[in-house]
């Protein structure tokens, strides 16, 4: 096979990976913290390891930003971080909402609730105070 006919053959090979769409995020958590911070070591402790179990971070994966580092492109359109730790949820290259601190787990489980809401794409489980065969409880209307 001559070089010319490689050369096409490379190029029909590689032309649909390159024209192929990736798949992009279009929402993410962008977590505004410091390694000075004592908060935010509490919320590591107590949420940091079961964020990414959950079904909020699938919608709204955690994105660590040090607020000492020069902060990437992408993010600089965020304004008004003041507090360690900040939680800013970010969807199409714009802010949806923030939590500002943190409280404890009771309060932040809360809060990404709603932000998570916000973001497209999220299903909340359903929960229904019946049984499953209808039986009304007793101080539930089914």
């Amino acid at each position: 096979m001559s070089t010319f006919r490689w050369i096409i053959a490379a190029i029909l090979l590689i032309t649909p990976a390159i024209l192929t769409p990736q798949s992009v995020q279009s929402a993410e958590l962008v977590y505004f913290g410091s390694s000075y911070c004592s908060v935010c070591e509490t919320w590591e402790q107590e949420i940091g390891d079961i964020y990414p179990k959950t079904s909020e971070s699938k919608v709204l994966p955690l994105r660590y930003h040090d607020i000492h580092d020069v902060r990437p492109k992408d993010i600089k359109f965020v304004r008004g971080i003041i507090y360690t730790p900040t939680f800013v949820a970010i969807e199409d290259g714009k802010e949806i909402g923030r939590i500002v601190g943190y409280m404890g787990d009771f309060f932040f489980w809360e809060q990404i609730g709603s932000l998570a809401k916000k973001a497209a794409g999220f299903a909340p489980k359903k929960i229904s105070a019946c049984p499953q065969n209808s039986e009304q409880l007793s101080s539930f209307t089914c």
